[in-house]
This record gives structure tokens, C-alpha cells and sequence, in this order.
């Protein structure tokens, strides 16, 4: 009889993949729910972005296969972007590598690095992908705790304190998602002192760092960062892009090689009009990022407080990025008895912090990527109920 690889059984359907199934359901049958479950940013890109992808399309001879390791224009269109908001000096030519999302990064740079059995550190609470792709991947997962009560930020004595012999990456996310704890130079000082005393690679994940934050930081700004420490970026979140999957990962060159053997065994690269249409993106302007990624969410981000007020939540109104994260009243038994009311009776979906870690198992998450009107509009309905 046919049967599944055993790789599936250590995994489950994305959380996202099945709840939506639910949501459409409601939706047929007439429910309309308000989903402020996912962070898709609902605004279009810049004007130029479309403008230069509709002007490729028209092109007869840019459709063809294009490089792994992406073209030039969008590969030093990256590294002056690093150069630009965060002064960090990138060669276009060796340390920059275009992904398709940095989802896709994950498997790349999990490949290169991590051989079956070998460990893997990931934040708990933390984005689900780094636990289920490296579980896929044969990688033994580690998690180290984030506390509200340290701003999110890694316990650097509890990690010392660990059996690390094993351990060959690290996954850190900062701005973080889902808690919105703001990324600090002092945490990422730390980092690359970490990896430099255990030889371990630290992957840092940054695509919020345009979202309610004036703040621009980066890993790689520290000292020799560069030598042990990758970092993704994306386009989806800060340039309004996410189903065009453009991501980056900028680290030294030798990382970029071995990264890149995997990924041109995988794809075949990304059509050339995303890839000039990107390059494009990367010049938009400081009013255009302001509008967008600080002045939009900050409106949006009233409604999801007052949303947070209603249900009795707590919440660091410091916290960056495009969800609101909040702790759920001593009342409820669990979050999901919180969340599945508010779906089924207030008909607004938001997502349960248990999906991230045990650490996320009290908090919930609110996206921002709705409309003004319709947030208000979840508002109505939840206070109706609670």
C-alpha cells in the first residue's frame, strides 16, 4: 500500500492552511467574517513598482529563465538599500542573494548548514516555519524562551547554560513577530558574541523593521556580524509585496555560495519583470515608507488597542510591527476559548498565540492588514458580545 514519507507524521498542516478552510466555510454560509488573523499587507506597492513590472511584461524577449542568484540591477538595488537605511556596507556582487520570500530562505540556508541529527535553536514564542522546516529537514529543534518580562529578547544566561555542542543555527527574529519586541543593538551585540564563543550560525529575520519603528537596525550593523550571522529581509511586509515573494539574505560570500549551490538545485530564479519591478521598490522614498509603514498602521493600531481594551487584554504599547500581541485575561481556561468565541459569535477572526510556542499559549495576536473601517468594524461586533 502507498504511503506518506515518515517526514509528514513530525508535522501538520499549517495553522493558517486549515483555520482558512473554517473561515471560507463561515463565509458560504453567509457568516462574513472579518479576518484579523494574517499580517498580508492590504495596500498596493509603490506606483513605479507596478509601472516598471507592467512595462517588462510588454517586453517580448523577458520571459525567459533568468539567473539563480538574481540579476544585477535587483542584486545591488539590495545592497544599496542595506546601505541607505542601514549603513551597512553590502558587495552587490558576492553578498547579496535574492529569494523568493524568505520562507524560502529557510529551507535554503537549513540545507547548507544543518545535516540530519544536528541542532537547531528556535525562539519560542516564534515564527511556526523555523520549527516545521527544520522538522521536515531531520534538524533536532532546541527552544529557547522569549519572556514579556525580559521585552522578548533572548535569555542570554539560560543559553549559556545549554548543551550547545550540537546546536550549528539560530534562529532570532527581531523586530519580533509574533510579540512585536522592538530589535535592540544590545541584543544583537550579544548575538554575534554568541556565535562567534559556540561556531554557531545566528540567521536573523528582519522584515519588520520599517513597521512602527523609526528605527533602523540591522545584525550586521555589529562589528564582524557579517562573519557568522545571515539576514533576511523582504519586500512583502515593508513595500506592500507579499504575493510577489521577493525576499533577500545578505551575509559574507562564502555563505552566499553554499546557500546559492542549494537554491540553483531548487528554482530556476524569478521572472525578470519582479525583479527590475523590485529593484524599483527599493527606491521608493522616505514619505512614501512614512505614509505606508508608519502613518497607515499607526491609525489602524488605535482600533486594535481598543479591540485589546474590550477583551481584557494586556499589551506593551512600545511593541513595533504590524500585529498587536496581548496577554488574555486570567478567566479564560485557555486562549482558544477566547478566540473561538470572538469568531463564532462577534464573527472576527484573530489568531491564537499558542500557534507560536507554549510561551504564546496566554497571548493573542491582531493583525493590522485591514482596512481602518473594517477594523472599527470588528470592534462593533466584539464589544456586542463582550
Amino acid at each position: 500500500m502507498i504511503q506518506a514519507a515518515d517526514r509528514l507524521s513530525l508535522v501538520q498542516e499549517y495553522y493558517f492552511s486549515r483555520k482558512l478552510k473554517e473561515v471560507a466555510q463561515l463565509n458560504a454560509a453567509g457568516r462574513d467574517i472579518i479576518s484579523l488573523a494574517i499580517g498580508s499587507p492590504d495596500m498596493p506597492p509603490s506606483e513605479q513598482t507596478i509601472e516598471k513590472l507592467c512595462e517588462v511584461a510588454h517586453d517580448p524577449n523577458a520571459h525567459g529563465y533568468q539567473i539563480t542568484m538574481g540579476i544585477p540591477e535587483l542584486r545591488h538595488a539590495m545592497a544599496g538599500f542595506y546601505k541607505r537605511w542601514y549603513g551597512v556596507d553590502i558587495d552587490g556582487n558576492t553578498e547579496v542573494l535574492p529569494l523568493i520570500g524568505s520562507k524560502e530562505g529557510i529551507l535554503h540556508v537549513t540545507l547548507a548548514f544543518v545535516n540530519p541529527g544536528d541542532e537547531v535553536l528556535v525562539p519560542n514564542p516564534g515564527y511556526p516555519t523555523y520549527t516545521s522546516l527544520s522538522k521536515i529537514l531531520g534538524a533536532k529543534i532546541v527552544n529557547y524562551n522569549l519572556r514579556e518580562d525580559n521585552g522578548w529578547q533572548p535569555d542570554f544566561e539560560e543559553l549559556e547554560q545549554m548543551d550547545l555542542s550540537k546546536v550549528k543555527l539560530m534562529w532570532t527574529n527581531y523586530p519580533n513577530m509574533p510579540t512585536g519586541g522592538r530589535a535592540q543593538r544590545e541584543t544583537y551585540e550579544r548575538l554575534v558574541k554568541f556565535a562567534k564563543d559556540h561556531d554557531i550560525v545566528v540567521v536573523n529575520d528582519n522584515p519588520y523593521s520599517f513597521i512602527l519603528s523609526e528605527e533602523r537596525l540591522s545584525i550586521l550593523q555589529v562589528p564582524g556580524a557579517k562573519d557568522c550571522c545571515i539576514e533576511f529581509n523582504s519586500m512583502s511586509k515593508s513595500h506592500n509585496m507579499p504575493g510577489w515573494r521577493v525576499g533577500m539574505c545578505i551575509t559574507n560570500a562564502q555563505f552566499i555560495q553554499w546557500i546559492m549551490k542549494v537554491k540553483s538545485n531548487i528554482d530556476s530564479g524569478t521572472f525578470r519583470g519582479i525583479q527590475l519591478a523590485a529593484a524599483e521598490a527599493l527606491n521608493n522614498s522616505e514619505e512614501w515608507h512614512r505614509t505606508y509603514n508608519i502613518e497607515t498602521y499607526a491609525r489602524r493600531r488605535q482600533w486594535a488597542e481598543k479591540i485589546m481594551d474590550t477583551l481584557g487584554c494586556t499589551y506593551d504599547k512600545r511593541q513595533v510591527g504590524m500585529f498587536l500581541w496581548g496577554k488574555i485575561p486570567e478567566k479564560y481556561a485557555d486562549v482558544e476559548e477566547l478566540t473561538e468565541r470572538v469568531l463564532h459569535e462577534a464573527r472576527v477572526f484573530i489568531t491564537p498565540g499558542f500557534i507560536f510556542g507554549s510561551n504564546g499559549a496566554r497571548y493573542i495576536r491582531i493583525s493590522l492588514c485591514a482596512k481602518e473601517e473594517k477594523i472599527q468594524q470588528a470592534l462593533e461586533r466584539i464589544k456586542e458580545i463582550f
